[in-house]
Formats: structure tokens, C-alpha cells, sequence
């Protein structure tokens, strides 16, 4: 396979994942404020409400606005979550505990580093080959990033937050191309997600690949076990 001019990155759930799951996160901090809640019925809550709520990309708005709307944004997700588990009524202060849930996800606690992705970033970083993350993630990426040493890997990081599109949109791919001054036929994208990773990079015209990381893909002439893999 001929060597990529760039080789961009989905984040969460490829470079790194959530301890255990979002329920259980949820339920443990609401048990230190007392409130008590099954994490299956949270987890199922939680996505729910995640696949309801909009894109999480705001068009048009100054950059300075950016951070009050994701955390505007997650809060609406984080109380509908609690709301459709029916533990609402237990909270005392929820303004105060979404704001330890939000800086809570911004520290290393919820969050764990796949096993491959160190040696294959070394790998292509060796090969001169330039990095990229394209995310629907906010801000916070950065400082997850810098948590786990990952922050110098990388060129560029393009997320849905500030660039007003999110993924599977291909304006989101796009954005991340112009800053290599790459053409899609000259990159690749990895991705464990098959709506937005894989056929999202592919109606960019992007090299795509989905990345099987909890072994519910079917597998394919396009499926990766690990970031190894795909090493040339």
C-alpha cells in the first residue's frame, strides 16, 4: 500500500476509551453527592440521550463562545441522562455536580490508553509520516491528550466543537485536509466507528479504516484488530 501523506486519528475509542463505561462513571459520582443509581440504567440513559441530542458543533459562533456552549451542550446530556434514569429528584445541587462531572472527564480518572496506539504512533512518527485527530470531542481533547503524552504525536487536531461540522459530514474531513494541504486520496483515517469514521472518511475520498475494538464488527476487507495492523 502506498505510504499516506497523512494519517488522521478518530480519539475517543481509538486512541483511548472510558474506564469500565459512561454509566458506571456517572453512578460512582453521583454516589459522592449521595445520590443513588443503577449504572446499566444510567449507561442506557446516557445513550439514549447522546444519539438524540444535535451534532456537537456549533456553526457560525465566535471562538471564544465555544467553551460555554460544549458545556452547555454536555449538560443537557448529563441531565436528560439523569432525568430518564429517574434520580433527578435525589440531586440537591445539580449545577454544582455537573460542574465536577465536566472537569471530572478532563482528568485521567475516567480514561484508559489502548495498549497498541503508543508503538504505531512512534512507528509512522519514524517514518516522517504527519498525524492528525479528527474528533467529535470538545475541548477537552487537549488536555486528555497532554494527560497521556500524546499531544506532541500530533500535527493537527480538528474537532466538531470548533470547526461548526461533525462526523460523518465530510466538511469535517475536509477541514483537517486543507491544514496538511492534502488531497483525500493521499490520507488515511482510523476510526472505530463505521457510520462516522469509516464512511464518513470514505465520502471524503479518504483511505479509510475501522478499527475493531470491542469485537461486535463484522469483519471485513476494511476491519483492523489494532493500530499494528495497518503498519508499513
Amino acid at each position: 500500500m502506498k505510504q499516506p501523506k497523512v494519517i488522521f486519528f478518530d480519539a475517543v475509542g481509538t486512541l483511548f476509551g472510558v474506564k469500565g463505561s459512561v454509566g458506571e462513571v456517572y453512578s460512582y459520582l453521583a454516589t459522592q453527592v449521595g445520590v443513588q443509581c443503577d449504572p446499566q440504567k444510567l449507561e442506557t440513559a446516557f445513550f439514549k440521550q447522546f444519539k438524540k441530542s444535535p451534532p456537537l458543533a456549533f456553526r457560525g459562533v465566535d471562538i471564544m463562545a465555544v467553551s460555554d456552549l460544549e458545556y452547555q451542550w454536555w449538560y443537557q446530556v448529563a441531565y436528560d441522562t439523569y432525568q430518564e434514569a429517574e434520580v433527578m429528584d435525589q440531586f440537591k445541587d445539580f449545577d454544582g455536580f455537573f460542574r465536577q462531572l465536566y472537569d471530572y472527564f478532563a482528568t485521567p480518572h475516567p480514561w484508559f490508553l489502548y495498549t497498541d496506539v503508543f508503538p504505531a504512533l512512534q512507528h509512522w512518527q519514524k517514518q516522517g509520516i504527519p498525524l492528525g485527530i479528527i474528533s467529535n470531542f470538545d475541548s477537552r481533547i487537549y488536555e486528555v491528550l497532554d494527560l497521556f503524552g500524546l499531544s506532541n504525536f500530533f500535527q493537527t487536531i480538528t474537532i466538531s466543537s470548533t470547526t461548526g461540522t461533525a462526523k460523518p459530514d465530510v466538511d469535517i474531513f475536509i477541514e483537517a485536509l486543507k491544514k496538511h494541504q492534502c488531497q483525500p486520496k493521499d490520507a488515511w483515517h482510523i476510526g472505530d466507528s463505521k457510520k462516522e469514521d469509516y464512511e464518513g472518511a470514505k465520502a471524503a475520498g479518504i483511505n479509510a479504516f475501522l478499527l475493531e475494538r470491542n469485537g461486535d464488527i463484522d469483519r471485513s476487507d476494511y476491519t483492523i484488530v489494532n493500530s499494528m495492523e495497518m503498519l508499513i
